[in-house]
């Protein structure tokens, strides 16, 4: 049974996934494409679903974005999303855009539905061919279901350096219905996503139209997915989509229905939940780190800001080694492209306060030393200069970082 927490009008479900929202079904299964874990996975919605997806910004984007991108456009339904791992056929030429058509054109046949209404990604070394022989005889063998191992079985398919699966859902209330919404992601290295190797699959059966969901997913990424940074590095297959099967029977949502900020809420949460997560499980990491940003002149400043403390090597470092050296901070805060009073700062790491109207503040270093030791330490800020806000996640620098990055072909 899923376990639920309450938070207001919306609802954590604990044993939540991707095959919680009525109507979706998932797979995942050992194509051959790595060595032994599963590698090729699939969501399959019962009735083509309102979409929406967000892109890298990369220059080079990898071809299942591009025909991903061309699916949506047709009519702006999608019923499955296809994706493998091991190989993100990312710089692979005229080639590599045959292979990411031919694996929509599969998993339509397998599943008795319209080309355009599949979806594809990839993720994994870049400047490879996919070995379409294994996905061919992979696609065939997904069988799509309801049950939980189906489900963590598409969650472990997508990962390649991550640690563990990443999973996020959430219920609200709307029109009297349970409306559900659901998440899958995978990252831990390159991400630094910039979407105006990071993937996030959401479903939910809320009724919305397609033109309104990909409207809310653009604002809540820029507060979300893209508030997260493991190594400055932008991957070149990062993408978001959200599938939306109207199954739970509310009434068409528009932002002027009473519970449209149920919906928005419970999708923002499922996306903060699923970008901490990545945050957390960057690749060598062991702390998450939190960083805050209040007082700003603009909300934009203060994201900028977050972001620029929490992606700094110096601070991620320091963390890692448990130094509350500050300094690091105000230095990060001092490149940042933001407007800043350098005579009326504030900066606190955890409870402890050390810089207060840019003054430096007394502080025990034990104290210090112990707070750091946490797996989250929150890093506020207070720039005194309106009522702009805002959030970033990251996480600390280790030496596995350079190790697991140093053979990754290998």
């Amino acid at each position: 049974m899923a376990i639920a927490k309450q938070d207001g009008k919306i609802v954590s479900v604990g044993k939540g996934t991707v095959v919680t929202p009525k109507g979706f079904k998932a797979d995942g299964v050992h194509a051959g494409l790595r060595y032994t874990k599963k590698d090729l996975g699939v969501i399959l919605c019962e009735v083509p679903a309102s979409c929406a997806a967000v892109y890298t910004q990369s220059h080079f984007q990898a071809a299942p974005l591009k025909v991903t991108q061309q699916s949506i456009a047709v009519e702006q339904k999608l019923q499955a999303v296809v994706v493998n791992s091991a190989c993100a056929n990312a710089c692979t030429g005229q080639q590599g855009l045959k292979d990411a058509y031919e694996m929509r054109e599969l998993c339509a046949q397998q599943f008795g539905i319209a080309p355009h209404h599949v979806a594809v990604a990839s993720t994994g070394v870049i400047g490879e061919l996919l070995p379409m022989e294994k996905i061919r005889t992979g696609i065939k063998k997904l069988q799509p279901g309801d049950s939980l191992d189906h489900a963590e079985a598409f969650q472990t398919a997508i990962l390649t350096t991550d640690t563990v699966m990443k999973k996020a859902c959430y219920q609200t209330t709307i029109d009297g219905k349970t409306v559900t919404i659901a998440g899958a992601a995978k990252g831990s290295g390159m991400i630094h996503p910039n979407m105006a190797t990071m993937l996030a699959f959401i479903t939910t059966d809320a009724n919305i139209s397609s033109p309104l969901l990909q409207e809310t997913l653009r604002s809540i990424t820029d507060v979300s997915f893209n508030q997260i940074t493991v190594d400055g590095d932008t991957s070149t297959n990062d993408m978001v989509i959200v599938m939306a099967s109207g199954l739970a029977g509310n009434k068409e949502l528009t932002p002027d229905h009473p519970d449209w900020k149920n919906f928005y809420e419970a999708l923002k949460k499922t996306c903060e939940d699923l970008a901490k997560q990545i945050s957390k499980d960057g690749e060598g990491a062991t702390k998450l780190i939190e960083v805050r940003v209040n007082g700003a002149k603009t909300d934009n400043d203060a994201k900028k800001i977050a972001k620029q403390i929490v992606g700094s090597n110096l601070v991620k470092t320091a963390v890692y080694g448990a130094d509350a050296n500050w300094g690091r901070i105000i230095g990060a805060i001092g490149y940042a492209d933001a407007m800043v009073n350098p005579d009326n700062v504030d900066i606190a790491i955890g409870p402890i306060v050390m810089l207060k109207g840019s003054e430096p503040q007394p502080f025990s270093e034990e104290e210090a030393i112990a707070y750091l030791q946490n797996d989250v330490i929150v890093i506020e800020v207070d720039l005194h200069l309106g009522s702009g806000k805002g959030v970033a996640w990251g996480c600390d620098l280790t030496y596995d970082y350079v190790k697991i990055n140093a053979s990754y072909r290998t």
